[in-house]
């Protein structure tokens, strides 16, 4: 008999910068139809955290895409990943000594787990005062003067497409919270 297991869900392009636009409460719904249960969102953010039985990552991430496209209207790109392998990604940030701001400091969450190799061919675009490192299952990005003010992410989306997400570090800190709460 498998266990539940808690999961996050990042959605690209989802109430940011006049994107995409889902309502959290119906965001929830959806994703409780299709039998996921403590659905919690973060924000108006595109970020949903729940419980699961053991499922397949890839699974979990096309059940949803296909939920929200028929029940919401929105297609988006969905990435899950499990609450250990998020703690992973907080783990290997080798960029918090750098960080004094977490609205600086940005997680490029992989959708593909390939995406990180694809990533570090543009690795020697990162211009000081612009930081990238690359881990496991994400990129991170130290932007002290700000996202519009680096072209590093530009590159990055033309670069991985739908294979990547970003959050701010602040965004991050939140998400695991909603995933170590019970």
């Amino acid at each position: 008999m498998s266990t539940r297991r808690r999961y996050t869900a990042l959605l690209r392009g989802v109430n940011v910068g006049g994107g995409k636009k889902i309502a959290m409460a119906d965001l929830r719904a959806a994703i409780e139809r299709l039998g996921y249960e403590d659905v919690r969102t973060l924000l108006n953010s595109g970020n949903v955290v729940f419980s699961a039985r053991d499922r397949s990552l890839q699974k979990i991430a096309a059940a949803l895409e296909k939920t929200i496209l028929s029940d919401l209207g929105v297609s988006t790109r969905v990435t899950v990943l499990d609450a250990n392998e998020f703690a992973q990604i907080m783990e290997e940030n080798p960029l918090l000594e750098y960080a004094d701001n977490p609205s600086r400091l940005h997680v490029a969450f992989f959708r593909d787990p390939t995406a990180g190799e694809r990533l570090a061919a543009i690795a020697g675009e990162a211009r000081p005062p612009d930081i990238l490192a690359i881990g496991t299952r994400a990129g991170y990005l130290w932007l002290p003067n700000g996202m519009s003010a680096s072209k590093l992410p530009l590159a990055i989306d033309k670069l991985l497409r739908d294979d990547v997400t970003v959050r701010t570090w602040g965004t991050v800190i939140k998400i695991r919270a909603l995933l170590d709460a019970e």
